[in-house]
């Protein structure tokens, strides 16, 4: 009977955790899109002579000090990861009422000029 309870209580905490983690990543505003491409400065150097473009998806969260804290960039091209986590990484934004802790995903294209 012990066992029974506990085995009770023990699923009726996971799934109370699991309902509480809601990892539904939401659209960026255009004005937060726009600093965060700024900082980018959409610079190609990692791209090789035979591609055109290159695209990227950016999940990422606003802490406390106003910082970009990257969780994950996720791009057909390795190089394209490792720059576009190094230019915004505990970068600093202008606080436009952004919510703190919330997932962001940024898909971006970067085109390569001729």
């Amino acid at each position: 009977m012990k066992k029974l309870k506990l085995l009770i209580i023990a699923f009726m905490l996971f799934a109370i955790n699991a309902s509480a983690n809601n990892f539904d990543p939401i659209k960026p505003t255009d004005e937060l899109r726009a600093e965060l491409i700024q900082l980018i400065h959409l610079q190609c150097d990692y791209l090789s002579l035979k591609d055109k473009d290159c695209s990227a998806e950016i999940l990422f969260t606003i802490n406390s000090h106003n910082e970009i804290v990257v969780i994950s960039v996720s791009s057909p091209n390795p190089k394209a990861e490792k720059h576009l986590a190094s230019k915004l990484n505990y970068k600093k934004i202008i606080p436009n009422g952004y919510k703190q802790g919330v997932l962001f995903l940024l898909p971006i294209k970067i085109v390569k000029e001729q």
